[in-house]
């Protein structure tokens, strides 16, 4: 129940940051989930990693998809220097995943020196 709540919650509230903050309020909101709702470290890690991969991927494939992947195949072919959308929203995922995931982990062992 924790996992399923914690994942929602970090998606969610990541997703309205977002809106009206940069980037990294994904981190800010990964870390203070875990404050609120206790985790042992490991799963608040995979939770915000889960939480934000499934919500950043799914952001970027449904903007892409919006545009036919024109966008996408440019970006892809400058960053990753192959004509892969799909490699490059699976590279934003895991980006979005990973900052998530490690500031989690924060949230939880500050939460355990207290």
């Amino acid at each position: 129940m924790k996992f399923t709540a914690s994942i929602i919650l970090t998606a969610l509230l990541s997703f309205v940051a977002c809106l009206y903050l940069p980037w990294w309020s994904i981190a800010v909101v990964s870390f203070l989930i875990p404050l609120i709702i206790i985790q042992k470290p490991y799963m608040a890690f995979i939770t915000g990693f889960v939480a934000l991969l499934l919500l950043w991927g799914g952001l970027a494939w449904w903007i892409s998809t919006a545009n036919d992947h024109l966008l996408a195949h440019k970006i892809a072919v400058l960053v990753i220097k192959a004509d892969s959308p799909l490699l490059l929203i699976g590279l934003t995922a895991l980006i979005g995943g990973l900052v998530a995931a490690f500031s989690a982990l924060s949230g939880s062992l500050l939460r355990r020196l207290f």
